[in-house]
């Protein structure tokens, strides 16, 4: 045997060039031996600290790495698992780069040149006419690629492909060279690893309030009162803004709960005034149109409440009786006036230049730096991890995504005149 065989790998990123600060966000390996046989295979999402990037690519959210490992932290383990090997990818200039880039960040030593060997190229001499893509390759010999841009498949996918070349190569020679060439080319020692790789799991659950009651204390008995229950239920206005629930939102509810010494019945009690005082606004005209059923629906759901609850609010016979005493306006608490200060962060489904052209048409300022002074800030994902959104919630300034900020400005987006400088 030549060597100990191949590591297959592949980068999620956030973008396409590690030199302009782009990062990993997930990888994966698969060992393949000499022979062509896939032996164990490997995945981790990784903490970029930063924003993710094309989240419509690859489909990983702020909340899935908000835990995970960062690249330095896994970096020794991914040593150990590529040291004395081929590496191996598809389109395997990309992955070399961004490797070696997180490598140099991290401060880990590499070779100065890496065994490789490139499944795109080398489908020019197996898979003539076949195309150059991963998925092209894949659909040429039959390979399984479901849930492609996920590290763990692409990996897996090119092992398959690699096997099936190894395979139908007429002598070894030529990967007996590579594999050789690897064993002379070591890799320094990574050290000990400091964190778990962490996979990617897959949420069919939005974040709700279920989700995070039970990290409330449940004290006995409840310290708080009137003026603690509406600082907790102006935060949860303020998080409710998308009529969503973020990680980082339910983090700072919690986190609130026990600055103000809430107990979870307290903040289960809080919930329901919400959601009566939400059910009130929407029956003051008389009328529950098709929209407000629906955000009665949605918040009713992400608070919590008891599906006949929601079904009471819904029935205009019910509808008769005051807001809870104590409750705070849901909803209308925050609005965008001319002149506010909107700051943009993510890659979303328009350009930049398109939002900040249609902001400053309505009398909005479209503002680069989140300071004191920003009113909003909209996120491709409002648990960014970028520095803006990182700033934002030191300031306590609101973070939504696209889709919010056209409801909040309205049909066409109109705003209220007179707003902040």
């Amino acid at each position: 045997m030549a060597g100990p065989g191949f590591a297959v790998i592949d980068f999620e990123t956030t973008g396409l060039f590690p030199a302009q600060h782009d990062r990993v966000i997930e990888l994966a390996v698969v060992h393949v031996s000499d022979r062509g046989v896939i032996e164990g295979r490997w995945e981790t999402l990784v903490n970029p600290g930063r924003d993710l990037g094309r989240q419509d690519i690859h489909g990983i959210r702020a909340a899935d790495v908000l835990e995970a490992p960062s690249f330095a932290q896994i970096a020794p383990r991914l040593v150990d698992l590529l040291r004395g090997r081929v590496l191996v990818a598809h389109n395997a200039s990309f992955d070399i780069r961004f490797l070696r880039a997180e490598l140099d960040r991290a401060g880990l030593a590499r070779p100065a040149e890496i065994v490789s060997l490139c499944t795109m190229q080398l489908a020019r001499d197996f898979l003539p006419g076949a195309g150059r893509s991963l998925a092209d390759c894949c659909a040429a010999l039959d390979i399984d690629l479901d849930g492609a841009h996920r590290a763990s498949v692409d990996a897996l996918a090119t092992a398959r492909l690699l096997t099936a070349y190894v395979e139908a190569a007429d002598a070894p020679e030529f990967w007996f060279a590579h594999l050789a060439a690897a064993v002379k080319r070591p890799w320094p020692a990574g050290g000990a690893a400091s964190a778990p790789w962490c996979a990617r799991t897959v949420s069919a659950h939005p974040m709700t309030a279920d989700t995070f009651l039970e990290r409330i204390t449940d004290r006995l008995p409840d310290v708080a009162g009137p003026a603690e229950y509406v600082d907790y239920l102006a935060l949860l206005d303020r998080c409710l803004l998308d009529r969503a629930l973020s990680v980082h939102e339910a983090q700072a509810l919690v986190r609130l709960a026990g600055e103000l010494g809430l107990s979870r019945a307290a903040c289960e009690r809080l919930h329901r005034q919400y959601f009566a005082a939400l059910t009130t606004l929407a029956w003051s005209d008389g009328i529950l149109t098709a929209a407000e059923l629906a955000d009665l629906v949605k918040v009713g759901m992400l608070l919590g409440q008891p599906t006949e609850t929601i079904a009471a609010a819904l029935d205009e016979t019910g509808q008769q009786t005051p807001a809870p005493s104590g409750a705070v306006p849901a909803g209308p608490g925050f609005v965008l006036l001319a002149g506010d200060l909107v700051v943009l962060t993510g890659e979303m489904s328009r350009t930049r230049g398109d939002l900040e052209l249609e902001l400053t048409a309505l009398g909005l300022v479209p503002w680069r730096a989140v300071t004191k002074k920003v009113k909003l800030l909209v996120a491709a994902d409002p648990d960014s991890l970028s520095g803006k959104a990182r700033k934002a919630r030191d300031y306590g300034i609101p973070i939504v995504d696209e889709t919010t900020l056209a409801r909040l400005c309205g049909a066409g987006l109109a705003v209220l005149p007179g707003g902040a400088g």
